[in-house]
């Protein structure tokens, strides 16, 4: 009984002498502050801790933020069997001796064991696995702290059997609650004293501890104890004597641990963004712990290659001879090229285009096909016998030292990995290689298809469109991803025939080109410029690998010739008149049962007048206008209809898309002026009618004109006719009537 009694008084003695941050720790949830994320009203911690079904926690976050205050709060909850160990001052033996009570009161007493350990990322792997087997059968449940981030430093097996929570620092206003309780508790803080701290005081304490509450409640009672009271018995704590109370924080820096690969990232992630100053700290904080600068220096040559690259090829230049510079004149002046490396990369121009090289590797162990063209072969070792180099056009030769000819494997001819950035090195040759990749013009042709009353394609320049590739820019990505649709999951085998339509470019035809090699395709292209077009992008292809190119209609095939796949892209100026019930006809002559079909019809909805007043321009000049322009719109042949009226078994899927066409002097030019395919469609518009519309043209500015396309994907097979394509068009037409 004395020994009880003795017991009690030294735990009160200790309670009474133990430093304020240990007096003031919560007992309860209402009293813990912060962590709101996961502790609020109807959080599932929260709702575990009050019903006692806690489970395996592994609990992790930076010192002071509550992560030990938090066992002991589920301690005082729980109707289990509550024991602690410290990682730091305990091993195996330890836990053997508690997983061996906590099996005994599980047997005999049928109550629960919940082990708490701190500091658990200090056990070592044995000790870890030694637990496994105690926490897996049920025998504890495991509550485990650490500052370090638990899937790197805590067995794998541990983490995917706990629910793991991460407390973040404490918030301002947090950490002020926290400092004006211990100002106010009788029992456990100051409330007994008399005590007035400024608001310049506490604010301080509370900017200083970062978020750590056991550093704000040392620094208030350090200062609170240092302090005689004045005249009237109270102590004054003022902004000087907050700043000698709250001691410089020693930088949280293990060289193993988060907070190392938290600040390199923070540093690395101010030189991408271009901010001197953040540099200039995170730098600092890496020096101050100790951290190698031959690291740093590591880490900025990394970020010149990867975040600088050819927007400003000297970087890397000026971090290989700063770095030497260092190891030349070493610590502490060697922290002058240190920061000036990092200073340099900081405020020069950024580019990430490297990162192309990564998708090019991506291609190299995906592609199948990657024989080096015959004329960029080695033609002095039997060149002559096998035909190498035959053909290789030498650039210096030519104008500009560059002539047009086919560097990549024809299977991956059109790919681009380099995408040069507008800024810098790479800016200033940005606009020579658009040009010499002349991406823009197949773009420009396809949307002048889509859009036949707004744009015209421009003069044809077939000796520069030769490079069949994705496209830059928006129309490219745009006329992408339509093409991914088009073709999406089509089960191709190598021996497919396949027919395109309505071609003015390859890109519909790259996807049937690469997967039917041994049956091929054939190009039904409308008119002669398009035929042009497409022939000089065929020269970028090997002769056996190029599709038939046929023009109008589908006379030059042999009659026998049947397909196994039609498809293509047809626009809208396509669907105009009666060419499709003819088309129709020759189609089914060349289609046998089960013939697969896709087809994407895309069609504009609007013409200027009618995008302008679907925008909000209330001009009541434009009516007449907007009906002329639908009237010309809906001339429309619907080859849905016709396909199934012809013995095609289809499904159709629908979409609209808004281009939207950036305003100004330029567009309203390509469509009003004179011989414009609009002004051709339209015929006679009033004087005023046209000014007006030039005027609201004009002043789009940035915002850009809004034009709504719609989209059909037409997909089915071949299957009996019931009408021929004629009689089904007669009927349609007679019905709207």
């Amino acid at each position: 009984m004395s020994q009880d009694l003795f017991a009690f008084h030294g735990e009160q003695q200790r309670r009474r002498l133990a430093p304020l941050a240990d007096r003031m720790r919560p007992r309860t949830l209402e009293e813990f502050e912060g962590q709101s994320g996961i502790l609020a009203d109807g959080r599932l911690l929260r709702r575990a801790i009050k019903a006692d079904r806690v489970g395996n926690l592994i609990l992790h976050g930076p010192p002071g933020v509550g992560k030990t205050t938090l066992a002991r709060i589920i301690a005082n909850h729980t109707r289990a069997h509550f024991s602690s160990l410290n990682a730091v001052l305990a091993g195996v033996k330890d836990l053997r001796i508690e997983v061996d009570a906590a099996r005994q009161r599980l047997e005999r007493h049928g109550l629960r064991t919940i082990l708490f350990i701190d500091e658990v990322h200090r056990f070592n792997s044995a000790q870890q696995d030694a637990l496994l087997p105690w926490v897996e059968n049920g025998t504890v449940t495991l509550i485990g702290a650490t500052t370090e981030n638990p899937y790197f430093e805590v067995n794998k097996a541990l983490v995917s059997r706990s629910r793991l929570f991460r407390l973040l620092p404490l918030e301002p206003e947090d950490l002020q609650r926290l400092l004006q309780r211990a100002l106010a508790d009788d029992e456990r803080g100051y409330g007994n004293r008399a005590i007035a701290i400024s608001s310049d005081a506490s604010n301080h304490l509370v900017d200083v501890a970062g978020g750590d509450a056991r550093s704000l409640l040392n620094a208030l009672e350090l200062a609170v104890e240092s302090s005689e009271p004045d005249g009237d018995g109270v102590i004054q704590i003022n902004l000087a004597i907050a700043e000698e109370s709250i001691q410089q924080r020693a930088v949280l820096y293990d060289k193993h641990g988060d907070a190392h690969y938290d600040t390199i990232s923070a540093f690395i992630k101010s030189l991408r963004g271009s901010d001197a100053d953040a540099a200039l700290f995170w730098l600092a904080r890496m020096v101050e712990a100790g951290e190698n600068p031959r690291f740093i220096f590591r880490r900025m040559l990394i970020a010149a290659g990867e975040d600088i690259g050819l927007a400003d090829p000297q970087a890397i230049v000026v971090v290989e001879a700063c770095a030497a510079a260092f190891e030349r004149v070493g610590l502490p002046e060697g922290l002058y090229p240190l920061a000036q490396a990092a200073l340099y990369l900081a405020s020069t121009e950024k580019s990430n285009s490297v990162l192309g090289f990564f998708d090019a590797l991506k291609t190299v162990r995906d592609a199948r096909q990657q024989d080096v063209p015959g004329h960029l072969r080695d033609a002095n070792r039997d060149g002559a016998a096998f035909g190498d180099g035959m053909g290789y056009r030498y650039p210096h030769a030519y104008a500009e030292h560059w002539v047009e000819q086919q560097y990549l494997p024809t299977p991956l001819q059109g790919e681009v990995f380099w995408q040069p950035g507008q800024l810098g090195w790479e800016g200033e040759r940005r606009e020579r290689m658009a040009e010499r990749r002349a991406a823009q013009l197949a773009a420009a042709a396809e949307l002048a298809a889509d859009q036949p009353l707004l744009l015209s394609s421009g003069p044809d320049r077939p000796g520069v469109d030769r490079w069949v590739q994705r496209q830059l820019g928006q129309e490219g990505e745009r006329l992408q991803r339509l093409r991914e649709r088009l073709w999406r999951d089509i089960p191709w085998t190598r021996r497919d025939r396949v027919l395109l339509l309505g071609m003015r470019s390859l890109i519909w035809a790259l996807d049937p080109l690469r997967a039917t090699p041994e049956g091929g395709v054939t190009v039904l292209c409308d008119n002669e410029a398009d035929r042009s077009r497409l022939e000089a992008q065929m020269d970028l292809l090997e002769p056996e690998h190029r599709p038939d190119l046929l023009t109008g209609n589908l006379d030059a095939l042999p009659p026998s010739q049947a397909f196994d796949w039609i498809g293509g892209r047809i626009a809208a100026v396509d669907l105009q008149g009666q060419n499709w019930t003819a088309l129709l006809e020759e189609i089914n002559r060349h289609a046998q049962p089960r013939t697969g079909l896709r087809l994407l019809i895309s069609r504009t909805e609007l013409g200027p007048a009618g995008a302008l007043r679907q925008d909000g321009d209330p001009t009541e000049l434009f009516r007449d206008l907007v009906a002329r322009e639908q009237q010309w719109l809906e001339r429309q042949q619907r080859p849905d209809e016709l396909l199934a009226n012809a013995g095609w078994q289809i499904s159709c899927e629908q979409w609209v898309e808004d281009l939207t066409l950036p305003g100004g002097t330029e567009l309203a030019e390509r469509w009003l002026a004179e011989g414009s395919p609009y002004r051709q469609a339209m015929g006679e518009i009033n004087k005023e009618v046209m000014t007006k519309l030039r005027q609201s043209l004009n002043g789009l500015g940035e915002v850009g004109l809004r034009l709504p396309m719609r989209h059909q994907l037409i997909q089915g097979e071949r299957g009996t006719p019931s009408k021929k394509p004629a009689e089904a068009w007669a009927e349609i037409k007679k019905s709207e009537l």
